[in-house]
This record gives C-alpha cells, structure tokens and sequence, in this order.
C-alpha cells in the first residue's frame, strides 16, 4: 500500500485494467450482492431528495418497496444501505433491456438531478474503508467485473484512470493530481509499468 494524505491505496490499483462492459455484464452489480448500496451518513437524506425526480422511471415492485420500507435501510450498526427488491436488486435499478441501470444517475445525466448516485456506487468496483483518522481504497475484484477488466485490457483503460470522476468527487482535484503523480512513483519503486 501506499498513501497520498490521509488516504491508504492498494497497490491493486497500480496496473488493474478496467473500463465497465455494461453489455456484457448487463450491469449486475447493482441487482446482485449481499445488500443495497452502501450509503454515506448525508447520502440516506439525498436518497429521499431526489425520489420525487426519479419516481416514475422506477418499477413497480421497487414502488412498492419504497413505500412499504424507504429508500434505505440499516444493514449493520451504523451502516445503511439501498432497500432491495428481493435479496440484492437495488429499489432505484432500471432495465433497459437485460440491462439494470441506476435511475439517480440516469436523471443525473439528463440534468433532473445534481447528484449523480451514491458513491458507492460511482466508485466500484472500488471500496472505501472507513479507518478512522485515515480511509484505505481497496479494489473489490469480483467475478461480476471480469467484462470490465477484459474491455479496460482492450482499450488500455486502467481502473484508476476510469474512475477519475468519482475520485475526484470524493477526494478533490488537487488530490487526484498527487494520486497521479504517486501512482507513478510506486510504479517505478515497485519495477511495474501499468
């Protein structure tokens, strides 16, 4: 591991390909796991925000429990999730087709919302670990992503290139920048050319 502030990541990073293959995984992290999506504290109340924008793009299953259970749930002391449909299908998943699709960030993209998703969400298949004084970025490798590490080969996409905006939603600008450059450092100390 290395760090850059506060921050501990996972050497897995350093030449991890990957770039989501939404055709061919048909987006099954949002309707398979042991849970909803993991929630920030501030996240529960954004989920209620942007219900009302998202409602109608919801099936009715979801609708149902939405109203009977919310729009989260406490999975964990102190830990929250998205309510599911069933055992792991999230209640704000979409299909367009075989498809599962997140209706926040559909609407997020059509500019009906200014928050494009849990971060989570927007980060996997990259996981945040709460430390305490500092948080460690560990990549979750998990065969529902094997599409995307395969189309990130292709392309050459590495993960942490690809997930440069949510990064930097979390972290900031200035942050990612010195990711960069560290990323590059650790490369060279540890011989890899990623």
């Amino acid at each position: 591991m290395f760090a850059v502030g506060n921050i501990l990541i996972s050497d897995d990073l350093l030449e991890a390909p990957f770039a989501c293959n939404l055709g061919a995984c048909h987006g099954a992290c949002c309707v398979q796991g042991d849970s909803g999506a993991p929630l920030e504290a501030d996240e529960r109340e954004r989920l209620d925000e942007v219900l009302p924008a998202v409602r109608h793009r919801l099936r009715p299953e979801a609708l149902r429990v939405i109203d009977e259970k919310g729009t989260w749930e406490e999975v964990g002391t102190g830990q929250y999730a998205t309510t599911c449909v069933g055992e792991a299908e999230c209640v704000f998943v979409t299909y367009r087709g075989p498809v599962a699709s997140c209706a926040i960030h559909e609407a997020a993209l059509e500019g009906k919302v200014d928050w494009p998703k849990p971060i989570s969400c927007h980060l996997y298949p990259i996981r945040i670990e709460d430390l305490g004084d500092m948080e460690a970025i560990n990549y979750e490798r998990v065969g529902i992503c094997e599409p995307g590490i395969r189309h990130g080969r292709r392309e050459g996409v590495e993960l942490a290139a690809y997930l440069r905006e949510p990064l930097v939603r979390r972290y900031g600008e200035a942050w990612y920048l010195e990711f960069e450059t560290a990323l590059a450092e650790r490369r060279t100390v540890l011989g890899r050319t990623g």
